[in-house]
């Protein structure tokens, strides 16, 4: 299977249409150059940053110049993402709140807009993130570690889990979780049946947690949807929660389906 348009390469483009469409964004250009800012509009915040620097200034080899996205993340969670293909500590940010993502194709573009999406939510006021619970329901992938977390016995035991969020998940979404190796394969089939926000305290006063409760609706056998599977739609290494792409969303629920129909 070849990879859709909605897989492939991530260009400032791709970016710049994506916001325009999901939130309305338009870019501001305060410096009188190509680089631009995303910011909110109620209440003026960035939650994005599109500039060309130079390879050398990332530490890159090189002297071209490169289109970059910086977005603001979970301090846990950036310290997670940095170690992948693509994604460096904030260029001209604060390293520990921001993010540095290539657009030069390194990131796929699902996961380059699942972290726009979590950035948006990072700085949005609490009027503009209610308004995010309005939109079309999605699909989202999610990492779990089996060293760290028993997720088998605790599904055993209750049906129903709650999971820290650090993405735009709500109410409804569904949520695919992908155990990672040794087993390397999407596992689990859950429900959003709720979420749950509060102001984190541990942050500068904007940052917020974000809780999810997560009902089992089905499980898939290690083999039906592997590592290598995935990259089949264009799927690499899950590092944090991503929206899942159309072909492969379907073919997930097509599996379940059929499963259920013949049990």
């Amino acid at each position: 299977m070849q990879k859709t348009e909605s897989q492939g390469t991530c260009k400032k483009e791709d970016v710049l249409a994506y916001v325009l469409k999901t939130y309305g964004t338009k870019p501001d250009y305060p410096w009188k150059t190509p680089d631009f800012v995303l910011r909110h509009e109620d209440n003026q915040k960035w939650y994005g940053l599109v500039l060309e620097v130079k390879k050398e200034n990332l530490g890159l080899p090189g002297t071209d110049d490169i289109d970059i996205l910086d977005v603001k993340c979970d301090p846990e969670m950036a310290g997670f993402l940095v170690s992948g293909k693509g994604i460096l500590p904030g260029y001209h940010m604060n390293k520990k709140n921001w993010i540095t993502i290539l657009l030069d194709g390194t990131v796929e573009k699902e996961q380059v807009f699942s972290l726009l999406d979590a950035s948006y939510l990072l700085t949005a006021s609490r009027k503009s993130r209610k308004a995010t619970q309005f939109r079309k329901k999605k699909a989202w992938m999610i990492p779990a570690n089996p060293k760290y977390f028993d997720l088998e016995k605790a599904f055993e035991t209750s049906s129903e889990i709650e999971w820290h969020q650090r993405g735009g998940i709500y109410t409804g979404d569904l949520v695919y979780i992908y155990m990672a190796a040794p087993v390397s394969a999407v596992l689990y089939q859950c429900d959003v049946i709720g979420t749950e926000e509060m102001p984190d305290q541990r942050k500068d006063g904007n940052g917020w947690n974000r809780t999810m409760t997560l009902k089992l609706r089905h499980r898939f056998l290690p083999d039906q949807m592997s590592k290598e599977k995935m990259k089949q739609y264009g799927v690499g290494p899950v590092r944090s929660a991503r929206s899942v792409p159309p072909e492969l969303a379907e073919e997930l629920k097509v599996m379940a389906d059929a499963d259920q129909k013949s049990e």
